[in-house]
């Protein structure tokens, strides 16, 4: 996941303090976050995957495809 991340904040040409004021968190967190030594919660990797306009699956390398699900009516 943390390569993920890494890869779409540099897709935007984001800093990692942009990141982190997004998901409403501290700079330190996103950092571990992206290093790997921490795991993000469910509701930071809905804010990235809707920044991203993503599927969770994606950022979770569940899948290779970005696209995210259709929403619902």
């Amino acid at each position: 996941m943390n390569t993920r991340l890494r890869d779409l904040r540099e897709d935007k040409d984001l800093t990692q303090k942009q990141c982190a004021e997004i998901a409403y968190i501290s700079k330190n967190s996103y950092i571990r976050y992206e290093n790997g030594e921490r795991i993000p919660p469910l509701d930071t990797i809905i804010k990235f995957a809707k920044y991203y306009n993503v599927s969770i699956d994606y950022i979770a390398k569940l899948t290779d495809i970005k696209k995210p699900y259709p929403k619902s009516k």
